[in-house]
């Protein structure tokens, strides 16, 4: 639940490196992912490069940093915007999802709570 994709992507090469052949094909670690909700699209159409996604959810979800203080670390104001935005408006799914393995000191779940049943939104 709380696995950054880059992580993923270094956890199945490392798993490929203790077997003769491939357990996961590498056709699946370097695929362009896709939520596939649409034919020939790619997470990077909408989303910033998983290099960057992965560092902004780390501030914003692990580190608490503000929009503001995340811009300040280097990233474009219109990315992080959009990550925290669907971060926080897609909160109700992750209430609904069952309990998971945490990997992250801080992962979704009890460990942050965000508000879903009225139109509040965090400050700039």
């Amino acid at each position: 639940k709380d696995v950054p994709k880059t992580l993923v992507f270094r956890l199945a090469k490392y798993r490929n490196t203790f077997s003769e052949g491939e357990v996961i094909p590498e056709r699946v670690i370097t695929r362009p992912p896709s939520a596939e909700l649409a034919p020939d699209q790619k997470d990077e159409d909408s989303l910033p490069g998983y290099d960057v996604l992965d560092q902004i959810l780390n501030l914003y979800v692990e580190r608490d940093f503000s929009a503001d203080a995340i811009v300040a670390e280097g990233f474009e104001r219109v990315d992080v915007e959009r990550v925290i935005r669907l971060v926080d408006i897609n909160e109700y799914k992750r209430r609904q999802a069952p309990i998971g393995v945490r990997i992250t000191e801080r992962g979704f779940g009890k460990d942050r709570r965000y508000p879903i049943t009225n139109g509040w939104k965090s400050g700039k």
